[in-house]
């Protein structure tokens, strides 16, 4: 199980790459801003549980920013451990079914939270808004899962 887990892990890794690499390169194509969303979490966090992000003007911002990249590389990273735990647990989807799953996992894994901080509310979004979220994520859940079929067999023991 452990092998699995962090199999998975370092999957989500590479998936959550590739989900970086499809934002920006969209945020290039489009010129659009990134996401204040990371951010407004982290600075909603920050006030719901009472732990101040240390520093002030452009330095706490840098943090602020830091921790919002951060909570995303997490949020990935636990999404390939938890695919990796259910297939150690027996779930042996198709490549194309695991990365459906995993994209769906990871949109409401960064959905969710941000809408319960009241950051965002996806009832709310846009056409544009949706491909902005769904194409990486989508990109994320590929990336995710045709790393782990690559990685090496599990061994009978």
């Amino acid at each position: 199980m452990l092998r699995s887990l962090i199999r998975g892990a370092v999957a989500g890794a590479a998936g959550t790459t590739a989900l970086n690499a499809v934002t920006y390169l969209d945020m290039a194509v489009r010129g659009r801003p990134a996401s204040s969303s990371p951010n407004t979490s982290v600075e909603r966090l920050s006030e719901r549980f009472g732990i101040p992000v240390p520093g002030s003007g452009e330095q706490r911002d840098n943090r602020v920013s830091g921790l919002g990249a951060l909570m995303g590389l997490w949020t990935g990273v636990a999404v390939g451990a938890a695919y990796g735990a259910a297939r150690g647990l027996g779930w042996h989807p198709s490549v194309r079914t695991a990365a459906l799953v995993t994209t769906g996992v990871a949109m409401a894994g960064s959905a969710a939270p941000m809408a319960a901080l009241g950051v965002s509310d996806p009832r709310s979004w846009s056409v544009s808004d949706w491909v902005s979220d769904v194409l990486p994520h989508l990109a994320f859940g590929l990336v995710t899962a045709a790393s782990y079929a690559l990685g090496p067999p599990r061994r009978r023991h």
